[in-house]
């Protein structure tokens, strides 16, 4: 072989430093993984498990006769009605992602192919409450919810009933638009080229026309990632619908009812079904996670999150 020809070979060969460095960060992936995979093996497995087996030292990760009866005991206990939960927060998940998605992608396009005065202004105003901590809110809406007009049997003023806190509009509308995904849609939409929408001015389409036929179907990665979050987010949220269901147990969503379970499931001889109600509770977050996940991934690739 001839110098001439060696020269790019060995350019191309790669330094055995770099194998090392590949080899390391593959094991570290691989332990950061395992640790973040561990919680949720601990939970499941610890859910089929004796009350012996959860306390003994060493532990044990994996019970000899798995309790699949914690979850049939669960899904019957009269006191802790999980089917109502679940659907209470199917209906409530479901609404406030689908809200959202609508006045995100609204917001988006308005504050990115519009051109109206005070629109920059605007749009710093919804970045700056992000700045402000959620619990600060919690008086005000309650009481908004409360004096709501003609609901709940409240009179023009809004007095005399409860308003709307005795139906699930108390639970989807403090949240119906947000800040971050608005802020998401507009980085987005800002990559869609604005000839594309004068072009479809010129030929005649309507603004609404222009944000449901062209501008929705472009930035679906962003409108994905939005509603898993928003999904996860109201899922898992406890504080805001622990305070509207006090005197609405019929409302109670997942997280309260696991919150119930643990008053009811207070003995240790019965960790192994509160285990159970979790295990189940998560388990629909997991489901939209894994079937989303490659919309997800390019959302964050294309607005340039990490």
């Amino acid at each position: 072989m001839s110098s001439r020809d060696a020269g790019p070979a060995a350019s191309r060969r790669r330094p055995p430093w770099l194998a090392v460095v590949g080899t390391l960060r593959f094991v570290v992936t691989l332990a950061v993984a395992a640790a973040m995979f561990l919680p949720f093996f601990w939970m499941f497995s610890s859910s089929l498990m004796t009350y012996q087996e959860s306390i003994r030292v060493p532990p044990v990760w994996w019970p000899e006769v798995p309790q699949w009866h914690h979850y049939l005991e669960v899904l019957r206990d009269p006191r802790v009605p999980l089917g109502l939960y679940f659907k209470n927060s199917v209906i409530v998940s479901s609404a406030v992602t689908l809200l959202v998605l609508v006045t995100s992608s609204m917001a988006g396009y308005a504050l990115t192919k519009l051109d109206f005065p005070g629109r920059d202004a605007i749009f710093r105003l919804f970045l700056a409450t992000m700045m402000f901590p959620a619990f600060l809110f919690l008086v005000p809406v309650y009481y908004i919810l409360k004096r709501m007009p003609l609901m709940g049997g409240n009179d023009i003023l809004g007095l005399g009933g409860t308003g709307a806190l005795q139906s699930h509009l108390a639970l989807i509308l403090p949240f119906a638009v947000s800040a971050w995904g608005i802020f998401l849609m507009r980085q987005f939409m800002m990559s869609v080229p604005d000839e594309l929408v004068d072009a479809a001015r010129i030929d005649g389409a309507s603004e609404l026309s222009i944000w449901s036929r062209i501008m929705l179907p472009l930035t679906r990665p962003a409108l994905a990632t939005i509603a898993i979050f928003t999904f996860i987010g109201q899922w898992n949220y406890l504080l805001w619908p622990l305070i509207v269901t006090t005197s609405a147990q019929h409302l109670a969503t997942v997280p309260v009812g696991i919150r119930m379970m643990a008053t009811a499931y207070s003995t240790a001889l019965n960790a192994g079904k509160l285990q159970a109600a979790t295990v189940m509770a998560i388990v629909p977050t997991i489901v939209l996670f894994l079937t989303m996940q490659r919309h997800y991934i390019r959302g964050f690739a294309l607005t340039g999150f990490k």
